[in-house]
């Protein structure tokens, strides 16, 4: 069998991305790839470094897919897809989304920042901050409002924030697709056969953090840091789905989500969109 050098990995400290590649990550795959090096991202670095081609295995935003289609094909699991996962637009009290001064996004390049786009929303300026960061500035005034993603979404009322549209509710409603929020990507030079070993690698880690949460429980935790446990159990219940293990579920539902929301994004790339 030939030896190949060991992969560079990118994915975000998120309890999702950690839960996902606990197993691999810590040798519980048998005849998995070798892993070398790893970096914990937050998203819109993660989608820099893919655009400078930095990893060969690496977690981006759906939403730049179709940047990187050259270099980069999408892997059948590791992906942040589902029902009621959607982004959330957010300010400190009702508003009109299409009348908005100052719209905080966790990106440029998020999966956000091109559903608020789609939606409509052409706001006077944008603030491009960490997705932690969003609440914060709109709660402080910095922004008119904000899209929150992550496990932010799930505390916006205790914050005192208003919850004025759910993109994943409205994505379902137009699209009767579930939303992608994020992908694993692969060299395309790695090859076919060590793609495929790699999403084999993936499907068996998930599977393995669903039999035994407990065994990556500690290491979930380290990464989400001061997050509450009602809070990563959630963000793991909502961002770890049957199309983390593959997009072909539901007969292929998800790679056909995956492929419209891309479809978006090379329009909005070309701006044949007003």
């Amino acid at each position: 069998m030939p030896q190949f050098p060991a992969l560079s990995l990118a994915i975000s400290p998120c309890p999702n991305d950690t839960f996902i590649f606990h197993a691999w990550l810590h040798g519980q795959v048998p005849a998995a790839p070798a892993i070398g090096e790893v970096r914990f991202e937050d998203v819109e670095t993660l989608n820099r470094m893919a655009l400078a081609g930095e990893a060969d295995i690496i977690k981006v935003s759906a939403a730049v897919i179709a940047e990187v289609e050259q270099e980069y094909v999408v892997l059948d699991a590791g992906a942040a897809l589902g029902w009621g996962n959607g982004p959330v637009l957010t300010a400190r009290e009702m508003l009109d989304p299409h009348r908005i001064e100052i719209l905080a996004l966790p990106g440029e390049r998020t999966t956000a920042a091109l559903l608020a786009w789609e939606y409509g929303i052409r706001p006077a300026r944008h603030l491009i901050v960490r997705y932690d960061e969003v609440a914060p500035a709109v709660l402080e005034g910095r922004a008119t409002a904000g899209v929150c993603i992550h496990e932010e979404r799930f505390t916006l009322e205790q914050r005192g924030l208003a919850r004025v549209l759910d993109f994943g509710v409205w994505w379902e409603e137009a699209f009767r697709l579930p939303l992608p929020l994020g992908v694993i990507l692969g060299r395309r030079s790695l090859g076919e056969a060590r793609l495929q070993a790699v999403e084999a690698a993936i499907r068996a880690s998930v599977d393995q953090a669903w039999q035994a949460p407990a065994q990556c429980r500690d290491f979930v935790r380290l990464h989400a840091q001061s997050m509450e446990d009602a809070v990563l159990d959630a963000h793991i219940r909502t961002f770890v789905t049957d199309f983390s293990r593959s997009l072909q579920q539901q007969d292929g539902l998800g790679r056909r989500a995956v492929d419209t929301l891309t479809a978006i994004a090379r329009r909005r790339t070309r701006g044949d969109a007003a």
